[in-house]
């Protein structure tokens, strides 16, 4: 579901990581969803492709760097950064 205005460079990603991640932490959530789509994208580097999750996993990986599991996880299979099958979680 990857749209052109979510597509980023580099330069745009690092101002991004800047402003909010620190120590791997998402120090504010951007209201803009291309700056939150940078930051899903560095917590999609957590989860392996090939393997399955299951969804207390997937929670876990994300409370390692955002409270608010629910609604990023939402966002990350919203995005196609992870898919949910029978309740199970995959990296694409």
């Amino acid at each position: 579901m990857l749209n052109e205005e979510l597509i980023y460079d580099e330069a745009f990603a690092e101002k991004v990581r800047r402003s909010f991640w620190r120590d791997g932490l998402i120090v504010a959530m951007p209201s803009q969803l291309k700056k939150r789509k940078v930051l899903l994208d560095l917590i999609a580097l957590d989860f392996e492709s090939g393997r399955t999750y299951t969804e207390q996993e997937v929670n876990f990986r994300i409370l390692d760097h955002y409270d608010d599991y629910c609604t990023l996880r939402r966002e990350m299979v919203d995005l196609g950064l992870l898919r949910r099958e029978k309740g199970l979680y995959h990296k694409p």
